[in-house]
């Protein structure tokens, strides 16, 4: 009895840990909860409940021994489908017997350890390029490409530095679109670019939600309404954060 409830505790562990890294890398709620329960299912635990948010997942097994419930807290989300990914395949392979626990464990604590971002200069990099690509895509003119190249690679630099310093991230996108509408607005005063407006959509463009709107979107179709608008409501706070930093440069300058 004692060996039967150690070994539902440690699957319990095994399936947080792996919603944990989902639900941080930016997966969905009903992709988290489907496979938390098919990962406690393939390891003999067929009763389990599982409620996830954006902000923490609660998870219960009743096995032989008595119903056990835990909740973690979810306090840092970024967006990384590599992790999601890997996870997955950790699931599959539970659900076909090629993992046993011991080996998703330690998968799973690895996983959980990685650094698989890509360094910042590249990251600036990405987006610059994106940026200047987006503006064409909005039949922007080539004369403005590398003012969206450098406002767009400069306001996604200022981004992650102000969102290290400060805790808020609205506050954080509020200021990185501020510096893509002021490096705009001098590219264009100095004769660089020619069409501000069409500079400025290419720019922010790396810093819309798009996987947010998408989320949401997705968990609201399968049901998931806390998940879904609580996901849309972040997603329309970072997009009215960008807006009121644009409109901010565009009103007084």
């Amino acid at each position: 009895m004692e060996e039967q409830v150690v070994k539902t505790k440690e699957i319990m562990e095994v399936c947080l840990l792996a919603g944990k890294i989902m639900l941080q890398s930016g997966g969905e709620t009903y992709r988290v909860e489907d496979t938390m329960t098919r990962m406690a299912a393939a390891f003999g635990i067929e009763n389990t409940n599982c409620f996830v948010t954006p902000t923490g997942i609660i998870f219960s097994a009743e096995g032989n021994g008595p119903t056990r419930t835990k909740l973690i807290r979810i306090s840092e989300r970024s967006t990384d489908l590599q992790k999601v990914a890997m996870v997955n395949s950790i699931s599959r392979g539970i659900s076909s017997g090629d993992i046993n626990l011991k080996q998703a464990i330690d998968q799973l604590n690895e996983i959980n350890s990685m650094n698989l971002t890509f360094p910042i200069l590249v990251q600036a990099a990405a987006a610059s390029l994106a940026s200047g690509c987006f503006m064409i895509m909005y039949n922007g003119g080539w004369n403005d490409f590398i003012p969206a190249l450098i406002s767009g690679g400069a306001g996604y630099l200022s981004f992650v530095y102000f969102n290290r310093v400060v805790s808020v991230k609205f506050f954080s996108e509020f200021l990185a679109a501020f510096v893509i509408g002021l490096l705009s607005f001098l590219s264009v005063h100095m004769g660089m670019g020619q069409q501000l407006d069409k500079i400025i959509i290419g720019s922010v463009m790396p810093l819309v939600p798009g996987l947010l709107v998408t989320n949401a979107i997705r968990d609201l179709m399968a049901g998931h309404l806390v998940a879904g608008l609580s996901k849309g409501a972040e997603a329309f706070l970072t997009a009215f954060a960008i807006g009121a930093g644009i409109a901010f440069v565009v009103s007084f300058l």
